[in-house]
């Protein structure tokens, strides 16, 4: 007997699939707000922290990971496992695999939507429109705008696909650029040089400590007047404070923030009074075909664990 862990959705969703590669597989059933107990802890060998987990269930069902004894193996819905938990497993032995890749297409279509939500105003007309005014503002246009993709991953690939079909100029960085990307990529040290050439920066970097607080007051300062900043990537990523001050003075014109420093974003954040910013609660990736995806990779290695091959998206 294999004992999986997982959620109601992925069960119903793969279930029947995981029985045909292995009939012996036990499920062990992980419900919010219910207690998992010790006797079926100790049965757990995989887990599976799926999306429809986070983030309300996410901690309850680390927990239970944490107390599995014989787990051997978490699969993360997300590509993200920058929490200490992972490394905590890791360490004791536990092999890790993600979904690096599932939501970039959900991930891509929020950052256009966004960009193209600030260029145009969106959420000063969404305002007028509750107060019954009709008033024409300014707008603009993305293309032959330039983009700062910090960034070039999945998420990062398929932004600039997007990003250039709408006539947008990108360059991308990455920590080493592998010759075959699809705009102009330079390495991380050349930040500063990018700079002042964009129109828009989009950061889907994962943390790291080389990459916390990469974007700065310095940083900030160096960008072109009135540049748009959107985070898909992790809050820390940039200093939060020095943002706003940028967002107040016009330094940043506008920035969409869908991931904050502190989340859920506190409720005396300034961010929330900003006009010139559109926040999101870390909801870009949130999609039914990222979550399905997500699943067929965890099928994907749950047949690759029965073989004893090795795994695609290992994570160490």
């Amino acid at each position: 007997m294999v004992g999986v862990f997982v959620s109601d959705e992925v069960w119903d969703a793969v279930g029947d699939r995981l029985l045909e590669l292995e009939p012996g597989v036990e499920r062990i059933r992980f419900t919010p707000g219910s207690i998992v107990s010790p006797e079926d802890i100790e049965r757990i060998e995989i887990a599976f922290l799926s999306m429809d987990l986070w983030p309300r269930s996410s901690a309850p069902f680390m927990k239970v990971c944490v107390e599995a004894t014989n787990l051997r193996w978490l699969h993360s819905g997300s590509a993200g496992v920058d929490s200490p938990v992972f490394r905590m497993l890791l360490d004791r032995g536990v092999r890790l695999t993600n979904s690096s890749g599932a939501a970039a297409t959900s991930i891509a279509h929020h950052v256009v939507m966004v960009m193209l939500a600030l260029r145009r105003d969106l959420a000063r007309f969404g305002r007028d429109q509750a107060a019954h005014l009709w008033q024409q503002r300014p707008i603009d246009d993305v293309e032959r705008t330039t983009l700062g993709m910090l960034g070039m991953g999945p998420i990062g690939l398929e932004t600039t696909r997007l990003a250039r079909a709408l006539g947008i100029e990108v360059i991308g960085l990455r920590r080493s650029v592998s010759g075959d990307e699809p705009c102009e990529t330079w390495t991380l040290e050349r930040l500063h040089e990018l700079l002042p050439r964009v129109d828009t920066l989009v950061l889907a970097l994962p943390l790291a400590p080389e990459t916390h607080h990469l974007i700065g007051a310095a940083e900030l300062a160096l960008l072109r007047p009135g540049a748009h900043v959107i985070n898909v990537g992790r809050g820390s990523l940039i200093d939060e404070p020095a943002l706003v001050e940028a967002l107040r003075s016009g330094q940043v014109g506008a920035a969409a923030l869908d991931v904050t420093e502190v989340e859920p974003l506190p409720a005396d954040s300034p961010l929330w009074d900003l006009q010139n910013v559109i926040i999101t609660p870390h909801s870009s990736a949130g999609t039914s075909s990222s979550r399905r995806r997500a699943r067929e990779f965890f099928v994907d290695e749950f047949t690759h664990w029965l073989r004893g091959e090795p795994f695609d998206r290992e994570v160490r």
